[in-house]
């Protein structure tokens, strides 16, 4: 889990553009994040990136968290 809280713009996908680096393919990694731009630049960055999005929730905090299975461009 990548916890960006507090983070803004491009942070929060840079911490998991590295969590996903040394991930596995088929790992699942998650974002968690309070940047409202995350909504959109977490998806775009998996799509870009051969990755995947299983899974987008609010945590009950407010803030967004994003699921991502990681493709084999890692």
């Amino acid at each position: 889990m990548v916890d960006a809280r507090g983070l803004r713009c491009p942070l929060p996908v840079i911490r998991l553009a590295r969590a996903a680096r040394d991930a596995v393919p088929g790992a699942v990694l998650t974002v968690v994040s309070t940047d409202p731009a995350a909504q959109h630049d977490v998806p775009a960055w998996a799509r870009l990136r051969g990755h995947t999005v299983v899974e987008s929730r609010r945590e009950p905090d407010g803030a967004l968290a994003i699921s991502v299975r990681v493709g084999s461009a890692g």
